[in-house]
């Protein structure tokens, strides 16, 4: 991958979007199937290639800071080190990276579950390789930006997010295989729309039992006697052992997991049959897996999701993203979707006082990267 920066431009603007996931979660760690879509929302960073080895960065809500390139990414500030880690992780594999200031801008709302972090690694990802004259490869910035979740900030994350950041298609949601990282275009019904429902509750990912929870897939796929538990059935689940609590929470893990991935493919075929009862049906059922069997929703994601559930225009709910805290994802009629998010924020806000933040939203187009 090597380059001379001086071919580059000096100047460059790279933006990626954050992600909904429709269905599909906590499959990606296991080479499953999942069903994000990209979102209007978006990082937007500028950048301009400096003559030494220093970073500047300046974001838009948080405190300005600078490293050299050499530091080691976990030595600078929290936010920072996604861009140290990118930048690092491309030089080592070849890029010529040399000191920028970039200028970081986003509207993806932190904390409600929308990969605001994957969004800063793509966007990051794509403007130094304009930097550096290389035409970004989609895949590759993905799976560098899953590198630094996983040994920078140390979440032991899929590449769902990253992936769907990168690769994200205008008008459709992309269902893909994250065992051979296929990505296939799947489109939305004109009937339907997409509803994003913000609990307004924040919970850092690193802080929850996220790690618990693939280790307890490790163990599950090893004593079935699979690589992953993309490659198990229900066969296989319904003959693990549960005889001490451990086996009892392993077994739960991976039935989650299987249907799952069931679930994703029923989801893709009812799309394709315009049939939104069947994906409703299908989000509400990885609702009360997540929230059952894997043990990652909340109280707050349990109640969003039922109360958009209950509106008669809504076909379907549930949480998405890592669990525990932020938004849940609904499926509503299109010519409807103003109605139920007002009545959703309504009794919402008579329960606890604060109005949610909900947004219809729809598939947009993944990063990009151009000369400033």
């Amino acid at each position: 991958m090597g380059t001379d920066a001086a071919t580059g431009p000096k100047r460059v603007v790279a933006r990626a979007p954050g992600r909904v996931n429709l269905i599909g979660e906590h499959t990606d760690y296991n080479d499953g199937f999942v069903l994000p879509m990209a979102l209007p929302f978006a990082t937007t960073i500028a950048f301009e290639r400096s003559d030494d080895d220093m970073v500047e960065l300046d974001s838009v809500g948080f405190d300005s800071t600078s490293f050299h390139l050499g530091a080691d990414p976990t030595s600078v500030k929290s936010w920072a080190q996604y861009i140290a880690g990118v930048a690092r992780f491309l030089a080592v594999d070849g890029l010529t990276v040399q000191g920028f200031s970039a200028k970081i801008d986003t509207n993806i709302p932190v904390g409600a579950s929308l990969s605001s972090s994957a969004a800063l690694e793509v966007a990051t990802g794509f403007g130094l390789c304009g930097l550096a004259g290389v035409e970004p490869d989609p895949v590759y910035i993905a799976r560098i930006g899953q590198r630094v979740e996983n040994e920078i900030i140390g979440i032991q994350s899929g590449i769902m997010d990253q992936l769907i950041s990168a690769t994200g298609v205008d008008g459709a949601v992309v269902q893909i295989d994250c065992r051979t990282l296929e990505t296939t275009p799947v489109s939305l019904p004109a009937a339907s729309r997409v509803l994003i429902l913000d609990t307004m509750t924040r919970r850092e990912l690193a802080d929850s039992e996220y790690d618990l929870r693939r280790q307890a897939c490790e163990r599950a796929a090893a004593a079935i006697g699979v690589p992953k538990l993309r490659d198990a059935t229900m066969s296989d689940v319904a003959k693990l052992p549960e005889g001490t609590p451990e086996e009892r929470v392993d077994k739960a893990r991976a039935h989650h997991v299987v249907t799952e991935n069931a679930r994703v493919l029923e989801t893709v075929a009812a799309l394709a049959a315009d049939d939104l009862e069947r994906v409703g049906d299908a989000m509400n059922e990885s609702h009360r897996s997540l929230s059952v069997d894997y043990e990652v929703s909340s109280p707050a994601l349990d109640e969003m999701s039922a109360i958009a559930r209950s509106h008669e225009a809504c076909f379907g709910a549930r949480m998405t993203g890592g669990g525990f805290a932020g938004s849940a994802v609904a499926l509503v009629h299109a010519d409807r979707a103003d109605a139920v998010a007002d009545a959703v924020a309504e009794v919402w806000e008579s329960r606890h006082g604060v109005r949610p933040d909900i947004w219809a939203v729809d598939p947009s187009a993944g990063a990009s990267v151009a000369p400033a």
